[in-house]
Formats: structure tokens, sequence, C-alpha cells
């Protein structure tokens, strides 16, 4: 495999993963007033080494350590979760847009111009 191959392999589990992170995000949020829910996400990097070693198993979840102790046992904390989905948004989006751009490129070169 080519550099340019791991790359594009790359960009796209890293698409997959920050999408998978996007829905826990968003189910966390969701259930910010659900008794006794936990707060969950993806520890990207480790997932991302995991699928690139061509292991497709689920990404590995870890939960969230609340900042204060809700009384119902809901760790959610809605501004961290918020903040954390942005985050992620903005990141899928670079990504994205990177990856077609290099796309585009690859694209060129192939017609020559």
């Amino acid at each position: 495999m080519t550099g340019f191959d791991t790359y594009l392999e790359k960009g796209g589990h890293a698409l997959q993963l920050r999408w998978q992170r996007m829905e826990l995000l968003a189910s966390n949020i969701a259930n910010a007033a659900t008794p006794g829910f936990k707060a969950r996400d993806i520890d990207f990097a480790a997932a991302l080494d995991q699928r690139m070693a061509g292991n497709a198993a689920p990404a590995p979840l870890v939960y969230r350590q609340p900042l204060m102790a809700s009384l119902d046992g809901n760790t959610v904390e809605l501004a961290v979760e918020q903040a954390a989905f942005a985050d992620n948004a903005v990141r899928y989006r670079a990504s994205l847009s990177f990856l077609e751009s290099r796309a585009q490129t690859l694209v060129r070169a192939l017609k020559g111009e």
C-alpha cells in the first residue's frame, strides 16, 4: 500500500469515527434529562489506531466523569456535550474538505490538467 493509499484509508476511518462520535454526543445531549443516563464518548485516537491496525471492532467507548455529580445519576453535562459536539462537527467538516481536495487533485492529475 502506498503512502497515498494509507492516507486515504486513514481519512476514511477518521470520517467514520467522527460520524459515530457525532451520534454518541447527540445521544448524550438528547438524554440530558434522563435519570441514570451515563454520558459516553469514543476514545478517538485509540479507535483510529485500532482501525488502522485492521481491527474493525466497534470503537471503544468511554464514560464521562462529571465535574458535578447529579442527584439522579445522570452524568451528562450539557455545556460539555455541546462543546464536544461542535468541536467534532468542525473536525468532521475539515477532514471531509481535505479529503475532497485531495480527491479533486488526483482527478485533475489523472486527466492531465
